[in-house]
């Protein structure tokens, strides 16, 4: 058992944790393992049942172990447009329950109006990826990760920049409801109000984002009833050799660049699915050639993480540069192997991209084969993760 996780049931066996602030006390002559099971799943927002189907917590950082109270002040930090430098921005702004944590926007717009070069990625499941953003292999942790968009200056996101760093942590130092929020959740920490603690707190309540009840989930518990013909037909082609779909979105959170608890290994995969061949020697538009831009290889242009398939039906537009509107879209891209672009600045055949993935073949799906492919990434979707309370704003609960 990894020292993390034994730190975290101590912590647990002394610490408050159902209820934020309060609520139902584990001491170490009650707790039992299948209590302990019911509280880790309950933390995670995790089926009661999820460890019998290989569906464990997301790893935790040893400098920062989860807390419902840590929880409870990530979710305001979430949805509080106090931590943009001009106000008129918060997390949620371009993360949206409603649209499973994702928004339709082809590329980010910060707070200033200025626009990135890449799709916001949807944050369901997100305390489960191995890598953050699009093709940095060097963002390893949601930490490491969520401090950009705070502080970033090219492009400006909540625009927190160096000067403006004093004005917006006196925000949360000066505010009451803060004041109680960071002593309970940093009871050690002489000044929590810093970016350090901000930074950890998201975190925290981000690997809460969990989505594991869609119908296709309800199928695999044992429900043979909640997926229709079509759907099974579709998760079958999905996950078959002809299609190939699995090899790059598999296991729980439906891709290869994923762990949990459990694991033994963080593996990074990045591919090149065709979706452009720039004068036809590979490129893709300038600035974001996904993993090229870290490497400098050319054989690794085009080289984008292959993103979680949950909830795909709401987290549209997709592709790492927004450039597909609809899922027919991608299952055409898979079925050609690879996207044709006839005219226009970015014209090219990516079906011939030297730097394809193996993976993307000509498949030349059915018209039966498309509309179960799109079935069963609909059978994705979870309404109970987009309506849970838990996650929701809070101060429209407040209210």
């Amino acid at each position: 058992m990894k020292k993390y996780f034994i730190f975290f049931i101590l912590t647990l066996i002394s610490t408050t944790f159902l209820g934020c602030g309060g609520g139902t006390s584990v001491n170490d002559t009650a707790i039992s393992n299948s209590t302990e099971t019911e509280i880790i799943n309950e933390l995670f927002n995790l089926p009661q049942n999820a460890q019998n189907y290989s569906i464990f917590p997301p790893k935790i950082p040893q400098d920062n172990p989860i807390t419902n109270e840590k929880i409870e002040l990530g979710k305001y930090l979430f949805y509080d447009t106090k931590l943009s430098a001009n106000q008129t921005q918060s997390c949620s702004s371009c993360h949206l329950q409603k649209s499973a944590f994702s928004d339709h926007n082809k590329v980010g717009i910060g707070s200033t109006g200025e626009h990135s070069l890449r799709n916001p990625n949807s944050l369901t499941n997100t305390g489960y990826y191995t890598s953050y953003s699009w093709a940095n292999p060097a963002l390893t942790t949601l930490e490491r990760f969520i401090i950009l968009p705070i502080t970033g200056d090219d492009p400006i996101e909540l625009g927190v920049v160096d000067e403006e760093q004093e004005e917006v942590l006196n925000r949360f130092k000066l505010d009451e409801r803060y004041q109680n929020l960071f002593t309970k959740a940093f009871p050690d920490v002489e000044n929590p109000y810093t970016l350090e603690y901000i930074v950890k707190a998201l975190a925290t309540f981000l690997r809460t984002l969990n989505s594991f009840n869609s119908k296709y989930d309800k199928y695999i518990r044992g429900d043979k009833t909640a997926l229709n013909e079509s759907e099974i037909r579709g998760m079958n082609l999905f996950m078959g050799e002809k299609a190939e779909c699995f090899h790059c979105h598999d296991g729980i959170n439906f891709s290869d660049s994923t762990t949990n608890e459990k694991s033994f290994s963080n593996p990074q995969f990045f591919h090149n699915i065709g979706l452009y061949n720039i004068n036809g020697i590979g490129s893709y538009p300038d600035l974001n050639q996904g993993l090229f831009e870290i490497t400098q290889q050319n054989s690794d242009k085009g080289k984008f993480k292959a993103p979680s398939l949950r909830n795909i039906e709401l987290t549209f537009p997709y592709m790492h540069d927004g450039s597909m509107e609809t899922l027919e879209e991608i299952i055409d891209l898979h079925s050609n192997g690879g996207r044709y672009i006839e005219s226009g600045i970015n014209a090219g055949d990516g079906r011939n991209n030297p730097y394809l993935s193996d993976f993307i073949t000509v498949k030349n799906f059915t018209q039966e084969e498309k509309d179960d492919l799109l079935a069963f990434l609909k059978s994705l979707t979870d309404e109970e993760f987009i309506t849970n309370q838990k996650i929701a704003n809070p101060f429209a609960q407040d209210e």
